[in-house]
């Protein structure tokens, strides 16, 4: 996930990017800093934001108009207005704006816009394996584990279970940033799949034991406890 927040003022620049770093410590979000709208939009255009945080009164180029050329380039991006002022929230409906937020930025408020867009970009994401029936798609949230078995990798699902020709560690790059986490050399779980998790392995939400590496062990911990904490509101 990446994440922008442009604000002319240094302390409200710190005090959120902060925030977010904080809570968000164990999870692939990247959060890049802006004092300039100009910056924030050449940025954009080669690398789009899934969030953007914008002060409203900034002076070179206010908020609103930064969103509405934010808005020109994707109707993806999810705007959140920073103000002192909430007077001018109703400029927010212009620019489709997520929310307002009020300075100082308060922490729980945060967490809950980040979570909120988070799950709407996980919720409907898929990947596309090749079996022997041919090209099909998956999605996320239907994954519980995937395990490495010889040359193939076994996806794991509610309803089936998908052998294909891949690599393990392709699959942990391109699905830790999306909520898993690899237990043990051969396994990599959905975290929100777990059930349970004992000393030495976890149980899945069909059921299935997994083990946990001894090296993964803490590093579960701490994952899941981070995640479980953004789930919970």
């Amino acid at each position: 996930m990446r994440i922008a927040v442009c604000d002319d003022e240094q302390r409200f620049l710190d005090d959120i990017s902060g925030i977010i770093e904080d809570i968000y410590k164990s999870l692939d979000i990247i959060t890049e800093r802006f004092t300039d709208g100009n910056e924030l939009l050449k940025s954009f255009r080669s690398a789009p934001y899934d969030l953007v945080f914008l002060d409203i009164e900034m002076p070179d180029m206010d908020g609103i108009s930064l969103a509405e050329k934010l808005r020109e380039m994707s109707n993806e991006v999810s705007i959140v207005f920073l103000t002192g002022h909430v007077e001018y929230a109703i400029n927010g409906y212009e620019v489709n704006a997520l929310r307002y937020l009020t300075k100082p930025a308060d922490r729980r408020k945060v967490k809950d816009v980040i979570d909120k867009v988070m799950g709407d970009l996980n919720k409907d994401k898929i990947i596309w394996i090749r079996t022997d029936m041919g090209e099909m798609k998956l999605k996320l949230s239907d994954i519980l584990f995937i395990e490495s078995q010889n040359q193939n990798v076994v996806i794991n699902t509610s309803l089936d279970s998908y052998s294909v020709r891949g690599n393990m560690n392709d699959y942990e790059a391109n699905l830790t940033p999306e909520g898993f986490f690899r237990i043990h050399r051969s396994y990599l779980v959905s975290l929100g799949k777990i059930q349970r998790v004992s000393e030495k392995d976890v149980i899945m939400d069909d059921g299935t034991s997994l083990p946990v590496s001894r090296s993964k062990r803490t590093a579960l911990k701490d994952v899941l406890f981070s995640y479980m904490d953004r789930e919970a509101f």
